[in-house]
């Protein structure tokens, strides 16, 4: 056998530790078009469809992505091990909390459609419901980093064609803090889409990883 270089085979990439440098949320009515080519073919990232808006400041926490992950298993008399298993659950959650007091952020809390309450600036009110709604939203989450050179873009982008909110955190009005609106949406599976979720990694400092040709 070839003796193996230790330094060689770990193959570290200090290029390849990311970081959510700038993120931006989006939030879109399920008649809006879903996102299918968020880059063009050079890795540039391109215009929204109509209807998505921005959540806009969120705490510092950023964006937490978790789920439920399970699996049965089938146990056998003759094996300390299980002799089978099978992914049960497999969910996704997005949660977040905006800082910013505008429509799409108060829509999303209140579990109201992202037109009702209208611009800002002119007068809002609304009524909790008996029975609230099921209101399905399209999500976009974009994280920003950038290259070496510290200029060219790294984007991540993440896309919940039709996502459901399942949970809301505290709204607290104190004099010392922002007023927040904590919600956790839940991805679902879109039968159009094909997916629950969809993830792509691109951006010019992403494409000058790439190795070099050799020629």
């Amino acid at each position: 056998m070839v003796a193996a270089n230790f330094d060689t085979i770990n193959e570290l990439k200090r290029s390849l530790i990311r970081k959510a440098l700038s993120y931006a949320v989006f939030a879109a009515d399920v008649d809006a078009a879903a996102v299918t080519a968020p880059f063009d073919v050079s890795g540039i990232l391109q215009a929204l469809p109509a209807g998505y808006v921005p959540i806009g400041y969120t705490t510092d926490d950023g964006v937490t992505f978790s789920g439920d992950y399970s699996v049965s298993e089938v146990t056998s008399g003759q094996s300390a091990k299980p002799t089978r298993s099978d992914v049960e659950t497999d969910t996704m959650t997005a949660q977040w909390t905006p800082q910013e007091t505008n429509a799409a952020t108060v829509a999303l809390f209140e579990n109201l459609p992202l037109d009702q309450l209208g611009a800002v600036g002119t007068g809002w009110s609304w009524s909790r419901p008996m029975a609230p709604a099921t209101i399905y939203r399209r999500l976009l989450f974009i994280a920003r980093d950038t290259g070496e050179n510290g200029t060219d873009p790294i984007y991540i982008v993440r896309h919940m064609p039709l996502s459901l909110r399942t949970d809301r955190g505290d709204e607290q009005w104190s004099r010392t803090e922002a007023i927040t609106r904590e919600v956790t949406f839940t991805a679902y599976h879109d039968d159009v889409v094909g997916t629950d979720a969809k993830t792509w990694i691109d951006g010019p400092g992403w494409r000058a990883l790439a190795p070099e040709e050799e020629g």
